[in-house]
Parts: structure tokens; C-alpha cells; sequence
């Protein structure tokens, strides 16, 4: 590795003994931050959205692009200069290699990508505006990630030098050999001592209620960090907020904290996350979070945010949350960072959030102006 210094002009009444100490904790928090390996699993698709606004029926055309929710968070993370590592399988043909470029060209590893199967699953997206709601098609029966072994994976060598492993309810939803995937491999980090983290998503589209609470139950024995909104702790591990409905937008606060203990009680997770949405329209959302480490309780700043694309925000919250633990933040500095984070996101055409460190940071210290920096 090289560290390349740049010249710096200390605050007046730095003494010249403090000089190198400060030198040395500010390369040491460099060096080690870029040091941190986060390894990600799951399902890439193809996404084919129709311009801007227009509706399925009306589209001639659509754009191409990635996404998946693991490969996002993998992206973002390297985005803020960490190693992250995406582990999936996908198809031995241009379709799987395009998608494995678009990953490589954020700085992904991808090397432990298995190749194989039928194909790419395919979504195709509608955005919605005003009270029109997005909708979206999945066409992924068949995808390669859902016939898939443990035994095509290497974990030991997967998870050399890891930090964390982060997954979501997404992939063992593909099915039942994609769960066990997931549960080896939660159990192979979880033995090497690595923090894991699941981010709950439930897509109903995939898997029942009744279905899911029977995985999902017993993949979160082998997590530390669980991330989900108010619905998918309902639809997933069955514990619901009282007095809540996000179609009124409006939020519950003390309804959540029951949640997150009814949680902690069940799982004893190290740190439980809630993004918080208020959804006053297709096109204007408020966005906050809450965190618990069972005992505190931290909700975030609340950003209202005009949307152009939401796609990918609860992954935003995610990475950005993984980022600030991984990194030594507080759990409240780290939750501040996620929901800045993904509250960026929703400005951000596209499944992945191309936000910067300093992007993140600017508006955490209260700059929302969205004024041009020149």
C-alpha cells in the first residue's frame, strides 16, 4: 500500500510536539479504514426501467443497469474506500460477465463470484410520481443464483482477513438451496469470530409470511446486526409496531422501541436498525432511523426528501450503518451517517448510491442546501 501525504496547514496552537501525533492517528485511521474487508452475499439482476416517469405500457425503450441488494452495499462501501467483496453465482455467459463488470468498475472484488446456471433474474421498474405508486415486475425464475451449493464456495478463503459479512432475506427467499447457502455461510463467519449482519427485506412476491418467519427465524441465530423497517420485522419475524400505519405517514416511535426489545429479548442482537419512512407520496418521503443496542435508543435526524429514485435507499442505510460500526463509530454517529447516507440516495438515479464520503459528511454537519459547489 501506498499512503501519499499532502501538505497540511495545522490550526494555530498545535504544539510542535502534538505535530506527529496528530500526523499518526490521521494515517492510522486512513490505513485501517481501508483495511476493512466487508464481504456481501446474494442475488445481482438486471434492471430495466422505463424513462423517466413514463409508464410501462407507454414505454418504447428501456434503461439498463445492475443492481441487487447485497451488490449495492458492496459498491457503496467501496465507494467509501473499504474492500468490499461480493460473493454470488451468476450465469458463464456476456449477461453474468456485464454484470461483473459493472460491479468491478466500483471497485468491487468479485473475485469469488461462482459461475454457472441458466441465467441473470431480470426486474423491470416503473417509477411512480405524486400519489402513483412504482411498480415493479421480477422475472427471475430460474436465476443462477437459485440453484446454487455451498460446496461451490470457499469460505475459508472467502472470509480470510474479514471484518464483517452482511446479507439480506432476499436470497434465501430464491430458494430453499439458496437459504442454505446463506446459512452456511452465516455459520462460517460466525465460527471465524466475523461480525454479521442481515438486512430483513421481505418481498412477498418471493416467499409467504409463514414461509419466511420459519427461515428467517433461525438464520438470525447466527446474526449480530439486524437492519429492517417496521414492515419486514412484521412480515418476517412476526413482532409488529402498535398504533402505526406508514400509509397515513405517520410513525410510532414508542411502538418501535417494543419491537426492537421484543427483538433483543428473542435474538439478543448486538445492534438492532430501522429505517423509518413516512410516505406522504410517491415523490415526498420523510426518512430517520431508529438504533438500539437493546438498552439505548437513538432516532436520527428525519430528511425530507423529494424523490428521484428510492430504489436502493434501505440498502444505502445499510452500508452506511456497516461503514460507521466497522470504522469505530458510535452507534448513534453510525446511524447518523446510514440515514445520510440513503437519504443522498434517493437522489440518485439507479440501484447504487454514488454519494461520497464527503457528499455524506457535509450533509450530516447539517448542509441540505443542495446548493452547487464550485
Amino acid at each position: 500500500m501506498v499512503v501519499k501525504l499532502v501538505a497540511f496547514e495545522f490550526p494555530s496552537g498545535i504544539v510542535a510536539e502534538t505535530v506527529e501525533q496528530h500526523i499518526f492517528k490521521l494515517l492510522y485511521f486512513q490505513i485501517d479504514s481501508m483495511s476493512k474487508k466487508v464481504v456481501t452475499l446474494g442475488e445481482i439482476m438486471l434492471r430495466l426501467s422505463t424513462p423517466g416517469h413514463l409508464r410501462f405500457v407507454q414505454a418504447d425503450s428501456f434503461e439498463v443497469t445492475y443492481g441487487g441488494g447485497e451488490a449495492n452495499v458492496a459498491v457503496a462501501l467501496s465507494n467509501y474506500g473499504l474492500n468490499g467483496v461480493f460473493v454470488s453465482k451468476l450465469p458463464d455467459n456476456a449477461i453474468g460477465q456485464s454484470a461483473i463488470n459493472h460491479l468491478r468498475r466500483y471497485g468491487v472484488d468479485t473475485q469469488f463470484v461462482a459461475k454457472g446456471g441458466e441465467r441473470l433474474g431480470i426486474y423491470f421498474l416503473e417509477t411512480g410520481a405524486s400519489m402513483r405508486a412504482s411498480q415493479v415486475i421480477y422475472d427471475r425464475a430460474g436465476a443462477a443464483i437459485a440453484d446454487v451449493y455451498a460446496s461451490e464456495f470457499d469460505f475459508d478463503k472467502i472470509f480470510e482477513g474479514a471484518d464483517w459479512f452482511h446479507t439480506t432475506g432476499i436470497t434465501p427467499a430464491l430458494s430453499d438451496k439458496a437459504a442454505a447457502l446463506t446459512e452456511a455461510a452465516l455459520k462460517a463467519a460466525k465460527a471465524k469470530g466475523i461480525t454479521t449482519s442481515i438486512d430483513l427485506n421481505y418481498r412477498k412476491k418471493l416467499w409467504s409470511k409463514e414461509k419466511a418467519r420459519e427461515v428467517m427465524t433461525e438464520l438470525c441465530k447466527y446474526v449480530d446486526v439486524c437492519i429492517g423497517n417496521e414492515e419486514d420485522a412484521e412480515t418476517t419475524l412476526g413482532f409488529k409496531a402498535a398504533d402505526t400505519d406508514i400509509t397515513k405517514g405517520e410513525l410510532n416511535l414508542e411502538g418501535y422501541k417494543d419491537v426492537i426489545r421484543q427483538m433483543k429479548a428473542k435474538f439478543d442482537f448486538k445492534y438492532i436498525a430501522s429505517s423509518l419512512r413516512e410516505s406522504y407520496s410517491a415523490s415526498d418521503n420523510g426518512w430517520s432511523a431508529l438504533v438500539s443496542d437493546g438498552n439505548e435508543f437513538y432516532h436520527t435526524k428525519k430528511y425530507d426528501v423529494r424523490i428521484i429514485d428510492r430504489v436502493g435507499s434501505g440498502d444505502s442505510f445499510a452500508s452506511g450503518l456497516i461503514y460507521g460500526l466497522v470504522t469505530g463509530m458510535s452507534m448513534a454517529d453510525a446511524a447518523e451517517f446510514g440515514v445520510a447516507a440513503s437519504a443522498l440516495k434517493h437522489t440518485i438515479p439507479g440501484d447504487l448510491n454514488h454519494a461520497t464520503l464527503s457528499d455524506v459528511k457535509t450533509l450530516m454537519k447539517g448542509d441540505a442546501s443542495g446548493r452547487v459547489q464550485r
